[in-house]
């Protein structure tokens, strides 16, 4: 009987390699590289320039590679293995910077990003001096796109960059230089938007989105550089890598990590967070559904125009990062049932109470709707339940005349009228809006187990 074949179905991944710094704390250089590239559906490879001892706070020690051994690490890789593209990052000193260059030379390695990192997030230096002529000189004409952030560029464009058109004089300095494109990163700069600058040589692109005010950025200039890299690893043209890597970044300091007592991390995992977490919500409604079909008592608990359950993405901001059940939850005389499996963006109405709620307890991630009555509110109290409820008289004008913004309104009302956190947010109604009990939870399962409460 012969072994079973071993060996992926899947077409071959692409590969990405990595030459950069070792951060002990996790949240940047090499091990952020690997997190993004492998999340993006790369394997990630490396060759590693520096050990550096740091933490959220600051790098403590910096111990260096020898370029031998650096040079020695991409050969071992490109001998063997296919490289897709490839990123720099932390190179430390002059004598590593043209080891590094001699091996993607040697090797001509394709689709290289070069971040150009001089500093660390805590202020620490991460390449001499000296080491900065050979960037330019050795590196840049091999890259087909370079990462500097607002600072690097000034250095080395020898041009300020707070205007526009200082920034775009700066892309063409720096253009001029050897590499393919030039990215300008404006995360360090000011306003409400983050703008990035793409200068391919012929025409300037804009990338922007939102600046979220939080300390927690660690890693930020290493996992785009490695995002754009594993998309320019899959074919994508340069100006669609950045705009996806835009998107990618953004969402991981969205999603920060509020880890250690300095510059915590970005979400490295955000990008892969959709997908496997959407699965995750859409299964986790669909044992909730099987869970209440078959239990007639549930009946009597359905409102009039009848219920239904959602579930939000951690983070959500929008509508369609809720799903819920498409047609509501019907009331029959054996129980609840559903009419179609859940969906994402299929409830404005459920939707509004999630994304309301999460703005003051954002644990507070899935509900319900329920018929209301004064008994349920005291079999609530009775069981230990927090209730909160909002009166539609007092809804602002303003809110009225604006469309789909009054659950909104009144579940924040609800929840800053109590110091606790509320399991059911209640409206006694108006003229033509029923009275209305929303059950809130951490998830589905946990709306549930309030849910069996109040038969």
């Amino acid at each position: 009987m012969g072994k079973p074949e071993t060996g992926s179905p899947l077409p071959e991944p692409r590969c990405v390699l990595t030459i950069a710094g070792s951060d002990s704390g996790g949240g940047a250089g090499i091990q952020a590289d690997i997190k993004t590239i492998t999340v993006l559906g790369g394997f990630g490879m490396s060759a590693i320039t520096a050990l550096t001892a740091q933490n959220t706070r600051e790098v403590q020690a910096i111990q260096t590679v020898s370029p031998d051994f650096v040079l020695r690490q991409i050969e071992a890789v490109a001998t063997d293995l296919p490289i897709h593209a490839a990123k720099t990052g932390m190179l430390a000193n002059r004598e590593i910077v043209e080891a590094v260059a001699e091996g993607i030379g040697r090797f001509q390695v394709p689709n290289l990003v070069v971040d150009p990192v001089f500093i660390s997030k805590g202020g620490h230096s991460l390449l001499e001096e000296d080491a900065v002529e050979a960037l330019t000189l050795s590196l840049f004409p091999l890259a087909r796109l370079i990462t500097p952030n607002l600072h690097e560029a000034c250095i080395l464009s020898g041009t300020g960059v707070e205007s526009e058109e200082e920034r775009r004089e700066a892309a063409r300095r720096l253009h001029a230089m050897g590499p393919g494109a030039v990215l300008i990163k404006g995360g360090h700069g000011e306003g409400p938007e983050a703008e990035d600058l793409l200068f391919d040589g012929s025409a300037f692109h804009a990338y922007s989105a939102p600046r979220f005010d939080t300390p927690h950025t660690h890693g930020t200039g290493c996992t785009l550089s490695a995002a754009i890299a594993t998309f320019l690893s899959k074919g994508l043209e340069l100006a669609e890598a950045v705009e996806e890597a835009k998107r990618i970044i953004t969402e991981a300091i969205r999603l920060s990590v509020p880890l250690g007592g300095g510059h915590g991390p970005t979400n490295h995992y955000a990008a892969g967070l959709g997908s496997v977490e959407r699965d995750r919500i859409l299964g986790s409604l669909a044992r909730a559904a099987a869970t209440i079909q078959g239990e007639p008592s549930l009946a009597k608990l359905s409102a009039e125009v009848q219920s239904n359950l959602g579930y939000a993405l951690p983070g959500a901001t929008t509508h369609e990062e809720v799903a819920a059940f498409p047609g509501r939850i019907v009331r029959l005389p054996e129980g609840l049932t559903t009419v179609r499996p859940p969906a994402f963006g299929t409830s404005r109405h459920i939707a509004n109470v999630i994304l309301a709620a999460m703005q003051y307890h954002p644990h507070l991630r899935s509900t319900m709707n329920i018929c209301f009555s004064e008994a349920v509110l005291r079999k609530a109290e009775e069981k230990g339940l927090v209730a909160a409820g909002f009166d539609r008289s007092e809804e602002p004008k303003e809110v009225k005349e604006r469309e789909g913004s009054s659950l909104e309104w009144g579940t924040g009302e609800a929840i800053r009228r109590t110091s606790e956190v509320p399991d059911l947010v209640y409206d006694r109604g108006d003229v033509g809006k029923e009275p209305m009990i929303r059950i809130l939870g951490t998830d589905p399962q946990n709306v549930l187990r309030k849910l069996f409460l109040l038969v």
